[in-house]
């Protein structure tokens, strides 16, 4: 398991917090490279600022050029806004949507093409597509109830997920006959599922301002996801398979800090703690270089989006986000709802916190790989985990 998380800060730790150096996000659409214009309708919230350091880490993660890297954030948060609202003009005709290119252009897949015009009316690209996202959701609902019943082998089904960019459900195998046996198996549509050949195996990432270390039991290491609250009651999110209801936590420098009051794995992969009045959770999240980035608020952001990590083994990495709801099965039983990330990470970045732009998304779950040679991650989204729990979380 790859653990680590942050913790809240203490009133009067010494922990030193560099400033943060801001550059402003230009407008949309005011060269050729922020193509297409701003999406119709969207609100004005858009992020107008963006840390010096995480435009250096997009550089090195993603290939893009600070100019690039604003235009990208502003349209993804644009793009983010306006995909509920087509969701819910599309109905049973939504077919899924996702972010491409260096500028972040919105696709929005329908089953109706009568649609079209819509869609391209809001600033998007429409797409005619198969299946509904409906449709793939609920093939994909019957995997993980099969798999529930009668679990395959991590060598024939080691990841499930729907891909809304080839309008279907993709079943990660390193044994194609196998993963064809558990479809078969499940009922679903053989027409609606793509069996891709990969070695990958997954693993839970084990070992309060997110990303933050710290230590569960005084043993295990992991990483703070978000600071939150409950009341009056403040702490953080992190992941469930890092520790027990009741286990007892001490900060990175070691001073005793919360207990777990839930935790959820397998299944799930996430959990709380609430800390003592020593601590005052932050809302922000460590970047590179020492810097911090402050949460402004939990919007997801489409399959295609950039999207950052913070964890206290490996630091700041970048990537995007490939698939969101994600099927698991690690060794510990199988982990649904999560989102796969291009991101690297290893063991003591679990429960980290994900982050597009100032918005949270998830707390790491595990992944294959490593930051040297590269690798694939997922991530817990964080809004589930405010639901179960009901908790609010910290924003600044």
């Amino acid at each position: 398991m790859l653990r680590s998380h942050r913790p809240a800060l203490t009133a009067g730790c010494a922990i030193a917090i560099a400033a943060l150096s801001l550059t402003a996000i230009p407008a949309l659409a005011t060269s050729a490279a922020a193509e297409p214009g701003p999406i119709a309708g969207a609100p004005t919230g858009v992020p107008t600022e963006v840390p010096a350091e995480m435009l250096d880490a997009m550089r090195r993660d993603l290939g893009l050029t600070a100019d690039e890297a604003r235009a990208r954030i502003s349209n993804e948060y644009r793009a983010g806004t306006a995909t509920p609202a087509l969701r819910r003009s599309l109905g049973t005709a939504f077919g899924g949507a996702w972010v491409t290119g260096k500028t972040a252009e919105l696709t929005v897949a329908t089953t109706d093409q009568g649609r079209h015009g819509m869609i391209t009316a809001a600033g998007a690209k429409a797409v005619t597509v198969s299946h509904s996202l409906d449709d793939l959701t609920a093939a994909k609902g019957t995997l993980d109830r099969a798999a529930e019943q009668h679990a395959p082998s991590a060598s024939a089904a080691a990841v499930w997920y729907v891909d809304v960019k080839s309008n279907s459900v993709v079943i990660q195998s390193a044994d194609p006959d196998q993963a064809s046996a558990f479809v078969t198996a499940s009922g679903v549509d053989r027409g609606m599922v793509r069996i891709v050949e990969s070695a990958e195996q997954p693993k839970p990432l084990d070992d309060v301002r997110g990303g933050e270390a710290y230590y569960i039991n005084g043993t295990a290491r992991c990483s703070i996801g978000f600071s939150v609250s409950k009341g009056s009651q403040g702490g953080f999110v992190t992941a469930g398979h890092c520790g027990e209801a009741g286990a007892t936590t001490t900060g990175v420098n070691k001073a005793a800090q919360g207990t777990f009051q839930a935790s959820r794995f397998p299944g799930n992969d996430y959990a709380w703690v609430a800390v003592n009045s020593t601590w005052t959770p932050k809302p922000v999240v460590l970047g590179p270089g020492g810097s911090v980035v402050t949460v402004a608020g939990s919007q997801e952001a489409p399959v295609g989006s950039s999207v950052c990590r913070s964890g206290s083994t490996t630091g700041w990495h970048c990537g995007t986000v490939e698939q969101l709801d994600t099927s698991v099965r690690y060794s510990e039983g199988m982990v649904s709802g999560l989102s796969r990330t291009t991101v690297c990470a290893e063991p003591g970045d679990s429960g980290g916190s994900y982050i597009s732009g100032s918005q949270a998304q998830g707390v790491t779950s595990g992944g294959s790989g490593d930051c040297t040679a590269g690798g694939t991650t997922y991530f817990q989204p964080v809004n589930p985990i405010l639901e179960a729990y009901g908790l609010t979380l910290t924003t600044g």
